[in-house]
């Protein structure tokens, strides 16, 4: 008797699991065995305005320290020339509010990277104007040494070269002014002109103390007060030289390189 064929009973007959994988296995193709491509991220385009807006900022701290610092100058050299012990000491005190300035745009430049991870040349813009205002800073104590050496001469009388030195010191203020309007508008040939004319610093100071040495020599009496003018005359000549400083961060900034502009 031949075996009866019937057709399998879904009941009753289980598949196997070498039945159940071909029957729902697909040939592979082409497209299949490609990897998948991540899509590209969608830039966040609030990104770049956090961005510009927290530079401005830094920006507009910078220039109200420098501000602030050309003031500083101005009142140290009117307070040398015055004799004015109390204008002196304004100056000094006054000193604590640029150390709190400048601390504050170290911390606005370190939370700007650390948040906004900028490159290129926002990078290079906040890493210059941290330098520009490390500058400033050390450019305020020189103004508060200068008013100090003013308030001690103040009470012993004035000499000869003091006419010179107020002349210097409204020269510096007047460079610390104008790097400012170089930086604030990036413009390299401004920079260069300021620093060029920090050799008009340079060469007031060395005038002032080969006429200062010459008083002290002829008389012995000149030799406190000609200490105390050129203790002040060497602190404005290192104002000068940090307006320099501040000169070849804008030249760093408008073309990349750096740059010794006073050699």
């Amino acid at each position: 008797m031949t075996d009866e064929i019937r057709p399998p009973d879904p009941l009753t007959d289980t598949p196997t699991q070498a039945t159940v994988i071909a029957s729902i296995a697909v040939p592979a193709t082409a497209a299949d065995t490609t990897p998948e491509r991540a899509s590209p991220p969608i830039p966040y385009l609030g990104a770049r305005d956090t961005l510009d807006r927290e530079e401005r900022e830094i920006k507009d701290n910078v220039l109200r320290l420098g501000s602030m610092v050309a003031d500083q100058i101005a009142r140290a050299v009117d307070a040398l020339e015055r004799h004015d012990a109390d204008l002196a000491l304004t100056v000094i005190t006054g000193d604590g509010r640029l150390n709190e300035a400048q601390r504050l745009i170290t911390a606005l430049v370190a939370r700007t990277i650390a948040t906004q991870q900028p490159v290129a040349r926002d990078l290079r813009f906040l890493l210059a104007l941290d330098h520009v205002a490390y500058d400033l800073e050390r450019m305020g104590d020189h103004a508060s040494s200068v008013a100090k050496q003013a308030r001690k001469l103040a009470s012993v009388g004035t000499v000869e070269v003091t006419g010179k030195l107020a002349e210097m010191g409204r020269l510096t203020s007047l460079l610390t002014r104008d790097v400012l309007r170089a930086l604030v508008d990036q413009d390299e040939a401004s920079a260069r002109a300021v620093a060029a004319r920090d050799d008009q610093v340079d060469d007031l100071y060395h005038s002032i103390f080969a006429e200062m040495l010459e008083l002290m020599r002829a008389d012995p009496e000149n030799v406190d007060r000609g200490a105390r003018v050129l203790f002040a005359a060497h602190y404005l000549e290192r104002i000068g030289d940090r307006v320099t400083n501040v000169a070849e961060d804008v030249v760093f900034l408008a073309t990349g390189e750096t740059e010794d502009l006073n050699p």
